[in-house]
């Protein structure tokens, strides 16, 4: 007798909120607001800059903006549907807490040409970005596979390997699309290869 299994499988989530009605108002809105930052968050603009980051990130300056803008705490509240079927297709058992709960949003305005290196999001159980302004030719999400560091003298993938065999998988967005990944989950964004600005919201969900 001969079985294969599949064990610790890592689980990617994706939704779509173009799917709504009132997508193309609300994804307006959004997008007006994380230029509105870009434009008035001098403490982000610094951080930015002294970073080396290519374009605005709200990540280390401002950490109130479902409250600082109705639109915000509109995606909050949209995410937290999906963050929620999420868990429960991870099979977390979140005991007398019952949910996860919204820790951190920041917006991205990434400059043509530049990306954001390989991370995860420590102290975090559930991460994702949602995509705002997708110009063609803008990079995706590239995820590594977990098991990468330990692989040692492994051979590499064949090129045509399955997706759930492959070593790294680059995602394409569309405006609207929301991607979950588990937040120790490496991954990167490859530089932006459009000739405009691409924005996106990321976020991240504890349990507490």
């Amino acid at each position: 007798m001969r079985a294969l299994r599949t064990l610790f499988a890592t689980r990617l989530y994706e939704a779509s909120l173009a799917e709504a009605k009132d997508f193309l108002a609300f994804n307006g809105e959004l997008e007006a607001a994380c230029r509105m930052l870009a434009d008035e968050d001098g403490a982000g603009r610094a951080w930015c800059k002294r970073q080396g980051y290519g374009g605005y990130t709200s990540y280390a300056s401002l950490d109130d903006l479902p409250a600082r803008a109705t639109v915000f705490g509109d995606l909050r509240r949209k995410l937290d549907k999906h963050v929620a079927a999420f868990a429960g297709e991870l099979a977390f058992e979140l005991g007398p807490r019952g949910r996860l709960k919204m820790d951190s949003l920041w917006v991205n305005v990434l400059k043509p040409g530049f990306g954001h290196s390989g991370h995860i999001h420590p102290h975090s159980v559930i991460s994702g970005t949602v995509y705002v302004t997708v110009p063609p030719g803008s990079a995706g999400l590239k995820l590594e596979d977990p098991r990468l560091a330990l692989m040692m003298a492994a051979p590499p993938r064949a090129a045509d390997a399955p997706e759930d065999l492959k070593s790294f998988v680059t995602l394409t967005p569309a405006p609207g699309t929301v991607f979950l990944w588990e937040s120790w989950l490496r991954h990167e964004v490859p530089a932006n290869g459009a000739k405009a600005e691409r924005i996106s919201i990321s976020f991240n969900y504890n349990w507490r």
